[in-house]
């Protein structure tokens, strides 16, 4: 019993002292990042548009059953290319 909470402890101190993963990953991933190009942050711009369309859709019970994120995305980012040319 004595070894169970002794291990216990010691495991939980080792666990508190090493860094989070989530801000270690953001550390690595700030000094690694280059900038997006133009079109990278149009497609994520039209990404979010889509997405938040779909989500309005998908609550109004809008979107026909067999369609799934993939094919809307699909469909909606080739929409929106057209919007634009």
């Amino acid at each position: 019993m004595l070894r169970t909470v002794v291990a216990v402890v010691l495991a939980g101190g080792l666990i508190a002292a090493l860094p989070s993963a989530p801000a270690f990953a953001e550390a690595k991933k700030v000094e690694s990042a280059k900038p997006a190009t133009a079109g990278q942050t149009a497609a994520r711009e039209r990404q979010r548009k889509c997405g938040a369309e779909w989500k309005e859709a998908k609550a109004a019970g809008k979107v026909e059953k067999s369609m799934t994120w993939p094919k809307y995305w699909s469909a909606c980012n080739k929409r929106l290319k057209g919007e634009k040319a």
